[in-house]
């Protein structure tokens, strides 16, 4: 398959695919990604894999004569709210206060395209339980800037997994990327088959 167009910024998302093998070239997706009232986080992220994915392809023209494109979102979901990247310290702080002790969702919408159009969509979900945290963890985790530029306002991978007490789901979805899927939709693209066809 040719080099992957990956429609995205995040070192996470390149760094998994690239540990999996697939060549892969970044070009981030520009889209507005202000959540809709009344959307659904399962809708939500499938919109913004999709948008995020169809932009990118619409301006590259190497993406209409066979490079695939890929693109991604990853959202963290707390009692049907949806938590976005925190703008600051003390969002970040609400944020995490809000999943100390309890169960969320991650969810990462999906959408690969082939030459312009979609060859698969998918919205893995994942499900995280925290652990009860006091104040003075809190803000000892939130000294390590970690949480900058992340949904949810945490990073399973780095200063925040000794928050977490399990993981039901997909690891790497958490990360930001569910690999074990995405690498099998990019196997079932490149034999020009859907993955329910591959199976």
């Amino acid at each position: 398959m040719p080099t992957l167009i990956l429609a995205s910024s995040s070192p996470r998302r390149r760094d998994l695919l690239r540990s999996a093998g697939v060549a892969l070239e970044v070009d981030p997706s520009e889209v507005d990604e202000t959540l809709r009232p009344g959307e659904e986080p399962r809708a939500y992220a499938r919109r913004m894999a999709y948008e995020k994915c169809h932009e990118v392809a619409a301006r590259r023209a190497d993406a209409a004569q066979g490079r695939p494109v890929l693109a991604a979102d990853t959202i963290v979901v707390v009692q049907g709210r949806v938590l976005g990247k925190p703008a600051d310290r003390p969002a970040a702080r609400r944020m995490i206060r809000s999943l100390a002790g309890g169960e969320h969702e991650v969810i990462t919408g999906c959408c690969l395209m082939l030459e312009g159009a979609p060859r698969w969509q998918e919205e893995v979900v994942t499900r995280v339980l925290f652990r009860e945290l006091t104040d003075q963890e809190i803000e000892r985790y939130l000294d390590r800037g970690e949480w900058g530029d992340k949904a949810g306002a945490y990073g399973i991978q780095g200063a925040a997994a000794h928050m977490v007490n399990a993981v039901h789901g997909s690891y790497t979805n958490v990360v930001g990327l569910p690999l074990a899927q995405v690498v099998a939709a990019l196997a079932a693209a490149q034999a020009h088959q859907t993955p329910e066809e591959r199976r």
